[in-house]
């Protein structure tokens, strides 16, 4: 073996001893630095004479690895040598060790930027349930208009939608309880006033009986009218309520004929039937009745005896959505431009009933339109001043579903 043929790594120690008798000969690298083994005896003789095949030993140009093995000449029978490899392993530790710190300061380095990634990423995702945390906090019975904005279409918006539309139920909620506490303190208050007055007024002990009489008609009259009054405005309460409709398969000729009998009766009129629908429509048929009974009573307060009021109905089945329709036309004198706008808002009184009739409280036409929205539907007001008017309502044959309706 010649020594162009033997490893170059320059920490590879190789060489070949053999014993022929007391003489020795030696193999090596033609190298010297760092470490001569050939010339280091101190290091050589342990290392050939050890039983060991491996080992390490220490040299003053760092740790040495060893390995020899035994082998026996095949052409000088008897002659026998050692090949020992030998290893200067301190640079490939450093090496090691260099990478080792590398590989660690690269991986504490992508701890805290993975952690921070995650800390922002969780903080973006986060962010929607804060701010339902924050909305939730600051609601109170007050005021509830603090609302979630709405971006993008995951699962965080949809939820911060729902949270504001049970927002927006909730405060439509409490407004229509205190409208409700409103408009009875306010519509109230007349009735009450006028029976504590008559009652202050009244003496039993000096009043003579006529004046007793009426009086106690006045007082009566008047919680008659609380009582109507107090009904009207549960009957508005309860508009929002899932059991306000019953929905239920009617005949609508049998509906027609049914309310035309009650409502001849409400005052000494010439009703007359101007048409009858024929068909099934899904509808609440008391709340229906209940809506045309007062209008009936809007049209007989607003007309004289004798005068003709005209009702009707009518199935209209043509392209879908198929509607219903419920009128009633009096002859009186009508509603001008200016209270149509707002006949159908609470308390309103309009001024053309007429002379001698009382007004009512101002609910009725409100009830008809919120029986009407009820059924998905809407209420309709023809009218030219001094000619009469027409009031009527127009709804789906099959209301949707809504937070007014049960099946």
């Amino acid at each position: 073996m010649t020594t162009n043929e033997l490893p170059r790594d320059p920490d590879e120690r190789v060489l070949c001893s053999s014993y022929p008798g007391a003489d020795w000969r030696i193999l090596r690298q033609d190298r010297e630095a760092p470490l001569a083994l050939h010339d280091r005896r101190e290091i050589l003789d342990p290392l050939l004479a050890s039983p060991d095949g491996t080992g390490r030993v220490h040299t003053d140009a760092g740790e040495l690895g060893w390995a020899k093995v035994t082998v026996a000449s095949p052409t000088e029978p008897g002659t026998e040598g050692t090949f020992v490899v030998g290893y200067l392993i301190d640079r490939d530790r450093v090496e090691v060790d260099n990478t080792v710190r590398i590989l660690a300061l690269v991986s504490l380095v992508g701890l805290v930027l993975t952690a921070a990634a995650s800390w922002l990423i969780a903080g973006r995702i986060l962010a929607p349930v804060r701010l339902v945390n924050t909305a939730a906090a600051q609601i109170t019975e007050q005021d509830l208009t603090r609302r979630i904005p709405v971006e993008g279409n995951d699962e965080f918006a949809a939820l911060a939608a729902q949270f504001n539309a049970m927002l927006d139920r909730l405060e439509q909620a409490f407004a229509t309880q205190r409208e409700f506490l409103d408009d009875a303190s306010h519509e109230l208050r007349t009735p009450i006033t006028i029976v504590r007055g008559h009652l202050e007024l009244l003496d039993p002990r000096t009043s003579d009986p006529e004046e007793l009489d009426a009086v106690t008609r006045i007082c009566v009259d008047e919680l008659d009218r609380m009582s109507r009054i107090v009904d009207d405005l549960l009957v508005l309460a309860k508009t929002e309520r899932p059991d306000f409709l019953h929905l239920q398969p009617t005949e609508l000729a049998e509906l027609t004929s049914d309310i035309e009998a009650k409502i001849r009766v409400i005052g000494d009129r010439r009703w007359r039937l101007e048409a009858i629908g024929e068909g099934t429509v899904t509808v609440d048929p008391q709340r229906i009745t209940q809506a045309v009974v007062q209008l009936a009573h809007n049209a007989v307060r607003h007309t004289d005896t004798g005068q003709e009021i005209l009702f009707g109905s009518a199935l209209d089945s043509g392209p879908d959505p198929a509607r219903v329709a419920f009128w009633i036309t009096d002859h009186g004198p009508g509603v001008s431009p200016d209270d149509a706008k707002v006949i159908f808002e609470r308390f309103f009184r309009g001024a053309t009933s007429m002379p001698g009739g009382r007004g009512g409280a101002g609910l009725g036409l409100p009830i008809v339109r919120a029986i009407a929205e009820a059924h998905g539907g809407e209420v309709k007001l023809v009218s030219t001043p001094g000619a009469g008017a027409t009031f009527g309502l127009d709804l789906p044959t099959n209301p949707p579903s809504t937070p007014g309706t049960s099946p």
